[in-house]
């Protein structure tokens, strides 16, 4: 039906998306190639960089793990009991890939380190602990991990290279609820739509845990702002500008 002569027609409206799936596959087709993760350890010397096609393959492959592996299903919640490390965003990516909620107690699975594994090893039983060596290209531990605990470096590879969880979260799940924090998938997301440490496009030089409830939106802006992140470990000071320079970062956090 025509409007009337003279009446003002509202703009189409503009419906941005509310999860963290969508979030990526916007991405996905608008510029699959370029990076959305580089990783640095000064220490080790590690560098490794994620395209967005790279990452949503590693977060594919994580959630089938949890799915596959520890049973989990959308509603429940886990703890990513990680150090600053590139594996962090891709946990992040899988839970709520899944609809699971990322928290920081009365958990139903948790992935971990090599310097927490011990404090997780002896509930394996009972608990899905997914272990993470954290050593260059995620690969497996050197050494076999206790009875009951999945060597991430192990069993991800057995994933297939795309997830689609048969109960897809909306909106209105619950993402975060720990430390302070709790919100939804699409609050997360409007927030990081919003900004207040990165403007769109912008390259995102970070030393903090994107896998803490506190330092989550060190991730979630620059994946909903267009931009990228560069996520340093044991950040060695007198090489924070040459780093900082090299990777042509816009902003820091």
């Amino acid at each position: 039906m025509r409007p009337e002569s003279g009446a003002t027609v509202a703009p189409p409206r503009v419906i941005r998306v509310t999860t963290f799936a969508a979030e990526l596959t916007r991405l996905l087709r608008r510029d699959a190639g370029r990076p959305l993760i580089t990783f640095y350890d000064h220490d080790s010397g590690e560098r490794t960089e994620l395209s967005v096609t790279t990452y949503a393959n590693w977060v594919a492959k994580a959630a089938g793990l949890l799915v596959e592996e520890g049973d989990l299903e959308r509603g429940m919640r886990i703890r990513l009991d990680l150090p600053l490390h590139w594996l962090g965003p891709v946990f992040l990516g899988a839970a709520w890939t899944i609809g699971l909620v990322v928290a920081s107690d009365e958990v139903d699975a948790v992935v971990c380190g090599p310097e927490t594994l011990p404090d997780w090893a002896d509930r394996a039983q009972n608990l899905p602990v997914f272990a993470c060596s954290l050593r260059p290209l995620g690969v497996r531990f050197a050494d076999p991990v206790p009875d009951g605990v999945h060597d991430v470096g192990v069993e991800v590879w057995n994933q297939p290279d795309a997830f689609t969880p048969w109960d897809p979260p909306s909106g209105d799940d619950l993402a975060v609820d720990g430390d302070g924090l709790r919100v939804t998938q699409r609050e997360l997301m409007e927030a990081a739509a919003a900004g207040s440490v990165l403007t769109d496009g912008g390259r995102l030089f970070s030393v903090t845990n994107p896998a803490s409830p506190p330092g989550i939106v060190t991730f979630t802006e620059p994946l909903a702002r267009g931009g990228s992140l560069v996520l340093v470990r044991h950040l060695d000071p007198e090489r924070l500008e040459s780093t900082y320079d090299a990777e042509r970062a816009t902003h820091r956090a």
